[in-house]
C-alpha cells in the first residue's frame, strides 16, 4: 500500500528580503531531501514587484535549488501549464505583502486549489507575511490599511496566524484582543526571525535566527483574557568557514 507524503508548511518571519545570514533560506531548503529541489516563488502579495522578485533570485540562484517564479499580473501560463509548473515544484514559498489580494488573485486563477493539490502531493508550503497568513484560516493583518482579522485564508493550516508579532506597533495587543474576544480563532504568533514548520497539522519544528525571538500559541483565557504561551525555538547556527590544516 501507498504511503500518503507528509503535508508540510511553514511559517516564517524572515528570510531573503530582509536578513542578511540566510539561515531561514537555508532551513527552508534543508526540509527537502531532493538534491537540487525545485523552489517557486509567487510574488502575487506584492504586485508581482520586480525588485521582490530580484531579491529572490539573487538569494536562491547561488544555492543548491532551482528557483522559478510564478507570476500572475502578466500570467504566463495557460491552465494546464500551469498545472504542471505548480506540480512539479519541491518548495512554494509566498512573499509578503497584501494578504486579501492574494487570495482573490489566487482564486482568480485557480492558484489556491493548485496549491491544495501539491500540499496534498507533499510539496512544501511556506512564506513570509502575507505568505504566512495565506496558509491558515484566518489572519491578522493590515490589507485594509489599519491592523484587523481577516476570517479567509486557505485553511491548510487550523487556527490563525499573526505575523510581525514583536516588531510592528499594535500587533501584538491587537491579535491578542482578536482572539481573547473570540474575534479570530487561537493561533500562532511569529516573530521575526523565526521559522514554524508543520506536518500534518502539528508543530514539528520550531527555530529561531535571533536568540530573543519567539513563536507563541495565542488561545482565549478565562474572563475574556488571553492565553499566550511561548514555544521553545532552536537556534539556527551560521555556518563557520573551515579552519586550513595547521
Amino acid at each position: 500500500m501507498a504511503v500518503a507524503p507528509e503535508r508540510r508548511l511553514a511559517l516564517l518571519g524572515g528570510g531573503f528580503s530582509t536578513d542578511d545570514d540566510g539561515l531561514l533560506d537555508d532551513w527552508v531548503l534543508d526540509q527537502v531531501s531532493v538534491p537540487r529541489p525545485r523552489v517557486c516563488f509567487i510574488p502575487t502579495a506584492s504586485g508581482d514587484a520586480p525588485g521582490y522578485v530580484e531579491q529572490f533570485l539573487q538569494a536562491y540562484q547561488p544555492r543548491s535549488c532551482v528557483p522559478g517564479v510564478l507570476y500572475l499580473f502578466r500570467r504566463e501560463f495557460d491552465d494546464d501549464a500551469l498545472r504542471t509548473f505548480l506540480l512539479s515544484q519541491d518548495v512554494v514559498y509566498v512573499g509578503g505583502g497584501n494578504t486579501a489580494n492574494l487570495l482573490a488573485i489566487w482564486r482568480t486563477h485557480g492558484v489556491d486549489r493548485l496549491l491544495r493539490e501539491a500540499f496534498e502531493r507533499g510539496t512544501l508550503l511556506c512564506g513570509v507575511s502575507a505568505g504566512a497568513n495565506c496558509w491558515a484560516e484566518a489572519s491578522h493583518t493590515d490589507s485594509f490599511g489599519p491592523l484587523t482579522h481577516l476570517a479567509d485564508g486557505l485553511g491548510l493550516l487550523t487556527g490563525s496566524v499573526c505575523p510581525h508579532y514583536d516588531s510592528e506597533p499594535g500587533r501584538r495587543a491587537s491579535y491578542q484582543a482578536a482572539v481573547a474576544n473570540r474575534v479570530l480563532q487561537a493561533g500562532w504568533a511569529v516573530e521575526d526571525g523565526v521559522g514554524a514548520l508543520f506536518t500534518d497539522g502539528r508543530l514539528t519544528d520550531s527555530v529561531t535566527r535571533i536568540p530573543q525571538a519567539r513563536l507563541y500559541r495565542v488561545q482565549p483565557g478565562r474572563a475574556g483574557a488571553v492565553d499566550e504561551q511561548a514555544v521553545p525555538c532552536r537556534l539556527l547556527a551560521a555556518a563557520r568557514p573551515s579552519t586550513p590544516p595547521a
